[in-house]
């Protein structure tokens, strides 16, 4: 298992190096933005690097939304972030599932819109499990093994995330036998903990020693998914201590 940590975008490599991760997560454009990322000046760098690199989308993107002043702009920022992606040479790109607000049904056929327009060679997508909101496409694992039927054949990634799982009261001790179940596969684990309670809906991550998840909880199901690759979101002046404790423990 390779273990890795979102970086801060400004030397993301040497970052990385300074915390001990194997692996990057990075945006490659400002994450409250709807404007197409610049291409990066260490771009080649990056793509030269053996260290494998995730790029987060940018969170305003909701392709599931019934309004199209957030759904087609979430769609085009979304295709720039692919874009942006492949020149860096990453593994994949972190979405988050979004909400319906007219209904999830309706916001499964959005997401599969999604992958009806892609050229094909575009890096991964890796759909990510939710914290909170209503109509969320996803927050639970039966609405995601719903999505997954809908989308399945176009070979989706998924990315689960503990503290989302926590927050979206999710029953841990089993959820990762859930998902994997919807979605067959568990491509990337967010391995956080959580500022908040279980189900109290809010995504506010938190260093293992200081957040509301056990620690043996957290490290249970990044094993148990089976995933090759697991980022740390975990707040900066601690995310060190996190990798390593999953060093000790997985």
């Amino acid at each position: 298992m390779i273990i890795g940590a979102h970086v801060p975008d400004d030397k993301p490599l040497a970052q990385a190096e300074s915390v001990g991760a194997a692996a990057i997560q990075m945006f490659v454009g400002p994450p409250q933005s709807w404007k197409k990322p610049p291409s990066r000046p260490d771009a080649e760098e990056l793509k030269a690097s053996d260290t494998p690199i995730y790029v987060h989308a940018p969170y305003l993107i909701n392709v599931a939304s019934p309004n199209n002043r957030v759904r087609i702009p979430s769609r085009k920022i979304l295709a720039g972030t692919l874009e942006r992606s492949a020149e860096v040479g990453a593994a994949g790109v972190i979405v988050h599932a979004g909400h319906a607000e007219d209904g999830i049904e309706k916001g499964f056929m959005r997401w599969r819109k999604v992958f009806e327009e892609l050229k094909g060679d575009e890096p991964p997508i890796l759909i990510e499990n939710t914290a909170g909101g209503d109509n969320a496409m996803g927050r639970h694992a039966d609405v995601i093994a719903r999505l997954w039927e809908h989308i399945g054949e176009f070979d989706p990634c998924f990315c689960f995330d503990t503290c989302h799982a926590h927050a979206g009261g999710e029953e841990l001790g089993d959820v990762i036998e859930r998902l994997l179940a919807a979605t067959g596969k568990i491509d990337l684990v967010h391995a956080n903990s959580s500022r908040d309670a279980p189900g109290s809906g809010r995504d506010r991550h938190a260093n293992f020693d200081e957040g509301q998840i056990d620690v043996d909880v957290i490290v249970d199901m990044v094993k148990a998914s089976k995933s090759s690759v697991v980022i740390c979101e975990t707040p900066w002046t601690g995310i060190a201590n996190d990798i390593e404790i999953l060093h000790q423990h997985v």
